[in-house]
């Protein structure tokens, strides 16, 4: 028989998630009742629209009503994602850590962004992290812009000592509300989407012309060695963070914490 501790441990089940996950958007998104029900009548009065005009069977009544119930139970909880989803990254938004904290599930997809910054000011509370994917090396900052900036042109040129030779590229973000910063909502995105090409350099002309440039992605032999070198790096550079400030457990905050799970 399971203990009290065992059962008090045991998770949720997924209605009683459904309804934290609800509770939670709910409070900061007072239209979602109505986004719900929406989502979840759409298409119902479709497919009743569709029987009254096809003069549907009994039988297919019941089917199609069953399929339309269903559908909009899929609809909904695509429509409370989102929503919880939104008012997750509006609580993170402007903390320090809330970046990387949103990137600790994009591991499995190949990427690798570690806790722990590259570079981190305790007097104005910027930071840079530093990332790995198949596409390149990826420069994650907070704070001011110009003065991460700045900090990433000193990154990339210990960079450099590690790749030389190499044409690697590193791509800079910069996480904010500013005019040349990502939202915290869209920062996944923007990291998948970063793509860089080179030229294929075809000794046939007519294969030059057709075919003249590739997307650069590294092997995987090729990722972990990199990923080796630059925590070599990391540990020749001896980055120290003050005690009372600690960006290396930034906000530990899931996709399914920020629905309230």
């Amino acid at each position: 028989m399971p203990s009290k501790d065992e059962k008090a441990q045991k998770k949720p089940g997924l209605i009683q998630q459904v309804i934290k996950i609800f509770k939670y958007t709910y409070a900061d998104d007072k239209v979602l009742p109505w986004l719900l029900a929406g989502a979840w009548l759409a298409p119902v009065v479709v497919f009743v629209v569709l029987g009254l005009v096809f003069r549907w069977s009994w039988l297919m009544w019941i089917l199609m009503v069953v399929l339309a119930v269903m559908l909009g139970a899929l609809f909904a909880t695509m429509v409370l994602t989102n929503r919880a989803d939104r008012v997750g990254y509006q609580h993170l938004e402007g903390k320090p850590g809330a970046a990387v904290s949103v990137l600790s599930n994009m591991n499995k997809a190949g990427f690798t962004f570690p806790e722990e910054p590259v570079w981190f000011d305790a007097k104005t509370k910027d930071a840079i992290w530093r990332g790995t994917g198949f596409n390149g090396i990826y420069l994650l900052g907070e704070g001011d812009y110009g003065r991460v900036m700045r900090a990433m042109d000193r990154q990339e040129q210990s960079i450099k000592g590690v790749t030389a030779g190499s044409s690697i590229p590193v791509y800079r973000i910069c996480v904010g509300t500013g005019p040349k910063q990502v939202r915290l909502k869209n920062l996944r995105n923007t990291i998948v989407k970063k793509k860089t090409y080179e030229p294929t350099n075809h000794k046939n002309v007519l294969m030059a012309r057709i075919h003249p440039r590739r997307r650069f992605l590294l092997t995987q032999q090729e990722l972990d060695t990199l990923n080796d070198r630059l925590r070599t790096l990391q540990r020749k550079q001896g980055f120290g963070i003050p005690k009372s400030i600690d960006p290396t457990h930034p906000q530990k905050i899931s996709r399914r914490a920020m629905r309230g799970r």
